[in-house]
């Protein structure tokens, strides 16, 4: 539990830094430049993504249950899983309406992947890692919107409504192959799992 609890912290602070630390972001941009801040986050980002997952693979081993969710839970969170991967591609395209209505899709995504999980999955290890994502998703969407306030951060600007329908393909195509298999070659357990 110690490991995953380590991953959790390092990642998501190091997703924080901007939020929490934000003249160490501007010293540290300044000494190594942005293509030197980039590789350097992108380094540290990895390897705490991979203490993550594999404190979380030795946490589920070691942990038992907090709650047992209901049955039908799992539906919901299965339910609520293609507006989390719709809310996902939109981030990763140019701006359309979802992205625009949404203003920050890649962390609305988050939320609803977290909270999804949390109703459907009642383990220790879960409820840690799904609770600590949607804090971190609440966390963000505070500092986006005062940082949106003060004319800091840049909200994206609509690009064609052609992006939404491409969100909407990529997004269900992506819920579907999760649901089909990926889940359960990426995770070891399937969703659709009675």
């Amino acid at each position: 539990m110690v490991v995953l609890i380590a991953g959790i912290v390092l990642f998501l602070l190091t997703h924080l830094v901007r939020v929490i630390a934000p003249a160490f972001r501007q010293k540290m941009l300044e000494r190594l430049g942005d293509k030197g801040w980039r590789i350097s986050y992108s380094i540290v980002s990895l390897l705490s993504l991979l203490l993550l997952i594999y404190g979380f693979g030795q946490a589920r081993l070691q942990t038992g249950m907090l709650y047992y969710p209901p049955l039908w839970m799992s539906h919901i969170a299965i339910l609520l899983m293609l507006p989390a991967m719709i809310c996902l591609a939109a981030s990763l395209l140019p701006a359309g309406n979802i992205a625009v209505k949404t203003k920050h899709p890649m962390v609305l995504s988050v939320k609803i992947w977290a909270v999804a999980h949390l109703l459907a999955n009642g383990e220790t290890a879960s409820v840690l890692l799904f609770g600590a994502f949607l804090a971190w998703g609440v966390v963000l969407r505070i500092s986006l919107k005062r940082r949106e306030r003060a004319g800091e951060a840049v909200l994206p600007s609509f690009k064609g409504k052609q992006f939404d329908v491409y969100a909407v393909a990529v997004g269900a195509l992506a819920w579907f192959l999760l649901l089909w298999k990926l889940h359960e070659w990426l995770i070891g357990v399937s969703p659709l799992a009675m």
